[in-house]
Parts: structure tokens; C-alpha cells; sequence
């Protein structure tokens, strides 16, 4: 995971090392700014993640900081901002918030309080740019992609429950789109406007699971050094995505089940009654079936989150889409690594097509990224693929040639092998000319008119190599 990027903005050094300190970590990168004119400047060149900006410094403020970033639109991505304010300075604070401040502190504050603060602020970016990404996934598109029958089936059924609040089950393999599948729903539905909050329960710690959901007041436990809201009270009007619900602990299952019932639910440490209005959307890769035989899941909630179930294929079961989605997502990763790319060569996109796919559509992106970022043409082809796909061209070439033993002749044979041979480092040589055919003859310590004729003889086509 990409480091976080943390700009401390403050005229005080000793103010700006106090705040270093309680933030470094092996997961952060942070620098410093000592006034409001200098942090705009390293905004614009350095595009933090996170600004914590003193609100009282010389030349420009942290106020006039924060309106300006606002108001320029100097950035692709917009930083949280976190201002700290003087004690007794509320609506200073409140300005702040309105004119885009993520959140504020007051002097003094504690460490963990600023620690806390910041963790928000980088869990709701992260949220943003999640949302991001599953938009531009569905964008254009009704449904999941796939012309195969099985996705066919699976999107005329999301048309069918999406514009209900009726609450969902997702299956399938892990990597099969159950989280894109829920975005997707959410987006069809009348909720689309509010907001769309995930959670992973398999990713957090379990003592933390209830903070996560339901929220906690100041002091509820050892570190909660403020108020802070859970995923259903930041859902409300929205639509809440619980991922691998088969993790949760027993305890906590029962507590969702309650507000499913009731409505309601109480901040640890709380006393109040919080309603909410949520539209639960939960998947699992395990068979809850089998979770509630061996005592691990209650039965009363796998009914409750039941009534409909919608089961994602694995993509072995949906080969026939397997084109279209290398069509849909490589010119998407080409765009995020600032590459160039063409397409995908018939023998490599045949790999692609024959394999088991273990990782389902998550393991096929990560290989198109792969291909993307090491590719050294416009055009993909089987070298530019993971090395165990370039093994399995292989082996499949030689079985091709014994499965014509009694039928071709040595001599016809050789000749294959070696134009298979030909035809794949003189194809690594324009890649690397970029089709320069002067440059190509240097690399292979040929003459130029000898490399022509060859390539007319084993019939490579110049253009995917320009």
C-alpha cells in the first residue's frame, strides 16, 4: 500500500516537531511547512494526502491557506485538512468547516486525539477514492461486465432488486466482483445520492469490529480520546457494504441483528439511542451453511441478510467473457501508469483465455497491470505476460509439434520450431527499437536488408511494433 503523505503546517518548529513525532510511522511520509504561503506552494508541487495546518501564522493564515486551496482547484485529488485552533476559538472552527476543512483540533490536544484525527481523515480518503474507483468501473454500464449467460442472468437480477431497500446477500470466490456487484446496486438504487459506506470485518481487528460499526464516545476505552461515529451512523440515508460478514464474532452478529430489527443502536460507551436508515448489502467467500453447522454464524441472521442472494461465478465458469474484460480494463490501466496500449496479441489473449483463473477478476487485473507496466511496445504480447504464462506457451508449442510426429516430416517440424524461434526475438527486437527496423538489425547483428526479408518471410506484422 501506497505511503500516506502528511504536510504539517505551522510557524512554531517546535510545534511542527511535536506533531512529527506523534505521527511518524512506517506508513507515513511527512514534511513541513512553516506558513500558509509556503504549504500552498508544496500542495501544488507535492500533493499531500493530509494538511494539519495551524490556524494563527504570519503572511497567510491557516484560514486563508484553506479557502485559497479551495477556491484555486490547483489539484487532481484534494488533501484533508485538519486546522488546529486556539482554545476558545469554536467559530474560527466552524468557518474552517465550512470552508472545507475536514475537521479541527483545539490547543491543547491530546497525542492520541491528533493520532485519532488524522486516522479518520485518511480512512475517509480512502473511502473517496475506493468510491472513485468503483464509479469509474460501472460508469457506462448497467450491471456487471460480461456477455456470458451467467452475468446476463446476475445483472437482469440486480435491475430487478436495486431500486428496493430490500436487504442482500452476496457469494462467491474471493476476487469474483462482490464489492463492485454492491456498488453497482447502490448507484441503481434511490439511495445513490447518499453515502455509500464498506467495511471489510475480516480486515480489522475483532476488539475493534463494534468501534468500527456502531461508534464510540469519548473515553469508552483506553485510546478513545474523542467522539467518533461507526459505519452505520456515517450510512445513514446511504447504503452500508459489510465484506466477509462470515468473520464476524458471534457477539457482534447478535448486535446486528438487533438494529436490523430495531432500527436503532448505541454508541460504545454511549447511553443514547441512535436511529438509522440503511440499506444492508453484505457478501462472503465461505458457505454459511456450513459456517452455522459448525457453530461459527447464527441462523437467525443468515436469514435476515437472505433474502435474496445473489452468487457471483468464478470466472473459469465465464471464459467467454474473459476478452471483453481485457478490452474493458486494459486501456483503464494504460491511463493510471501513463502507458500507451494497443491491445492484446491473439496468442496472448489464448493464454489468458485457457487459464484456471484461481484469483478470479482481481488475479486477471493485477497480470493486465503486470503486462502494462513491464510491456516495452503498444501491443501486448506472451513475453510481456508473468513468467508463468510465458512457460505454458512454451510447453503448449512443443505439444503441438509431437502432437504432429507420423504427420510432418523433421524437416517440417524444424522448420517450425525454428520460425517460432525467429518470430519471437525478432519481435523482442522491434519492441525494444520501437519498429526502428535500422535499430532492430543493430540489436541482432544483422543486415538491415537480410532482417526485412526475414520478417516478409515469417509474415510479422510492423504496426503492432511502431
Amino acid at each position: 500500500m501506497q505511503k500516506c503523505k502528511i504536510l504539517i503546517v505551522d510557524d512554531e518548529s517546535t510545534a511542527r516537531y511535536g506533531m512529527r513525532k506523534a505521527l511518524n510511522s512506517s506508513e507515513v511520509v511527512i514534511d513541513e511547512a512553516e506558513d500558509g504561503e509556503i504549504a500552498l506552494a508544496k500542495i501544488a508541487e507535492w500533493q499531500p494526502d493530509i494538511v494539519v495546518c495551524d490556524i494563527n501564522m504570519p503572511r497567510v493564515n491557516g484560514l486563508q491557506m484553506l479557502k485559497s486551496l479551495m477556491e484555486k482547484q490547483v489539484l487532481s485529488k484534494k488533501p484533508q485538512v485538519i486546522v488546529v485552533t486556539a482554545y476558545g476559538s469554536e467559530k474560527i472552527a466552524v468557518d474552517a468547516m465550512k470552508a472545507g476543512a475536514y475537521d479541527y483540533l483545539s490547543k491543547p490536544y491530546d497525542i492520541d486525539e491528533l493520532r485519532l484525527v488524522v486516522k479518520k481523515a485518511l480512512d475517509n480518503l480512502r473511502l473517496q477514492q475506493e468510491n472513485l474507483r468503483l464509479k469509474q468501473q460501472v460508469s457506462g454500464q448497467v450491471g456487471l461486465l460480461g456477455e456470458s449467460q451467467l452475468i446476463q442472468q446476475i445483472n437482469r437480477l440486480i435491475e430487478k432488486v436495486a431500486p428496493t431497500d430490500v436487504t442482500l446477500l452476496i457469494t462467491g470466490e474471493s476476487g469474483t466482483g462482490k464489492e463492485l456487484a454492491a456498488y453497482t446496486i447502490h448507484s441503481l438504487s434511490r439511495r445513490c445520492d447518499g453515502p455509500y459506506i464498506t467495511m471489510n470485518c475480516a480486515a480489522i481487528p475483532k476488539d475493534l469490529v463494534e468501534s468500527e460499526l456502531f461508534g464510540h464516545e469519548k473515553g469508552a476505552f483506553t485510546g478513545a480520546g474523542a467522539q467518533r461515529q461507526g459505519k452505520f451512523e456515517l450510512a445513514h440515508t446511504g447504503t452500508l457494504f459489510l465484506d466477509e460478514i462470515a468473520d464476524m464474532s458471534l457477539d457482534t452478529q447478535a448486535k446486528i441483528l438487533r438494529i436490523m430489527e430495531d432500527k436503532t443502536f448505541t454508541r460504545l460507551g454511549g447511553k443514547q439511542a441512535i436511529k438509522t436508515d440503511v440499506r444492508l448489502i453484505s457478501a462472503t467467500n465461505k458457505d454459511l451453511a456450513k459456517e452455522i453447522d459448525q457453530g461459527n454464524f447464527r441462523q437467525d441472521l443468515y436469514y435476515r441478510l437472505k433474502v435474496i442472494e445473489i452468487n457471483l461465478p468464478p470466472l473459469v465458469k465465464r471464459k467467454e467473457d474473459i476478452p471483453l474484460l481485457v478490452n474493458h480494463y486494459l486501456p483503464r490501466i494504460a491511463q493510471q501508469y501513463y502507458k500507451s496500449c494497443e491491445g492484446i496479441d491473439s496468442a496472448a489473449l489464448r493464454l489468458l483465455i485457457d487459464n484456471p483463473w484461481p484469483g478470479n477478476v482481481r488475479q486477471l487485473i493485477h497480470v493486465l497491470e503486470q503486462a502494462v507496466v513491464l510491456a516495452e511496445g503498444v501491443k501486448i504480447f506472451v513475453q510481456d505476460l508473468p513468467d508463468e504464462f510465458q512457460q505454458k506457451h512454451q510447453e503448449s508449442f512443443r505439444s503441438a509439434l509431437y502432437d504432429h510426429l507420423g504427420i510432418l516430416s523433421f524437416t517440417e517440424l524444424k522448420e517450425q520450431v525454428v520460425t517460432g524461434f525467429e518470430r519471437e526475438v525478432i519481435t523482442k527486437a522491434l519492441q525494444e527499437s520501437h519498429g526502428n527496423i535500422s535499430q532492430a538489425a543493430r540489436l541482432l547483428k544483422m543486415k538491415r536488408q537480410f532482417l526485412q526479408a526475414k520478417i516478409k518471410s515469417i509474415q510479422l506484422n510492423l504496426n503492432n511494433h511502431r
